[in-house]
This record gives C-alpha cells, sequence and structure tokens, in this order.
C-alpha cells in the first residue's frame, strides 16, 4: 500500500462526532454530491449516527472541510461512504489525505476488505491502494431506492 500524504497544513483530521458540522454535510451532499442529491436531513443525520465518522478541520477557526463516514463492523467489512470535500479547499490532498486516514484508522481492525463506490475518483482511491473487485459478478445488491 502506499503512504498517506501528508495532510495540507493547518488542517486536522478527527473522529469525534461532537465536531461534525451535520448541517454543513448535509448541504454538501444534498445539493453537490451526485450520489446524495435531494438526500433529506433527517436521513443524513441517521446515517451520521450510525457511522463512524471522519472531519477534517481547518485548525485556526475549526471549520469543517471534508467529510467522509465509514459504516462497518470493526471485523471482517467496511464501507466507505459519502466522501466529500469543500470546492473551496479541494486540489490541496485533502481528499486523498483523509481516505488515507481512515484507511490507517481500519487497519488495526485486520478487515477483509473495503468497498466503496465512485463515478470519478478513482484515481484518487487508487494512490491508496483501492482496485476495481477482481470478480465483480460475485456481487449483489438489492436496491430499494435511489
Amino acid at each position: 500500500m502506499t503512504d498517506i500524504p501528508p495532510l495540507a497544513e493547518g488542517y486536522e483530521i478527527s473522529t469525534d462526532l461532537g465536531r461534525v458540522d451535520a448541517e454543513r454535510v448535509h448541504h454538501w451532499l444534498s445539493t453537490d454530491a451526485y450520489w446524495a442529491l435531494g438526500r433529506s436531513r433527517e436521513k443524513q443525520d441517521r446515517a451520521i449516527a450510525g457511522s463512524l465518522n471522519f472531519g477534517v478541520y481547518a485548525v485556526r477557526t475549526g471549520d469543517q472541510v471534508a467529510y467522509a463516514r465509514v459504516i462497518t463492523d470493526l471485523a471482517s467489512f467496511a464501507w466507505l461512504w459519502d466522501v466529500y470535500v469543500d470546492r473551496s479547499v479541494r486540489g490541496a490532498g485533502i481528499g486523498t489525505a483523509l481516505v488515507g486516514a481512515v484507511r490507517e484508522h481500519l487497519r488495526p481492525y485486520d478487515l477483509r476488505r473495503i468497498l466503496l463506490a465512485t463515478h470519478d475518483a478513482h484515481g484518487v482511491y487508487e494512490k491508496l491502494g483501492f482496485a476495481p473487485l477482481v470478480e465483480p459478478d460475485r456481487w449483489m445488491a438489492l436496491v430499494f431506492g435511489e
């Protein structure tokens, strides 16, 4: 696996649920993330409450600038979901550092796999060791709605 690039100076990553700016995260995802457009605040709040949450924060102001969450049993499987970097800080490596921090946070649990889905960020995830499914025809999904 590749090394995690350093987080840009002036930012920090935290898993403290109390620091998550739920209103900001909801706004980002429901208005600017193709996979969550129109997601209700109530649904987003349930997602946050039922997940392991990661935030990136500006040290000087405390403002949240990125978010990711993980759904996991902490034994065999994890799903990385809702990775979002505010447009104002994109291109500074914050997303790559965030996903790397998620990977390293989960490493001690000896999970069998961490999955994610992306339409447009394959290169970011490949830098951190993610690869396409080897046998995608073995995977199935039950979809209730998008």
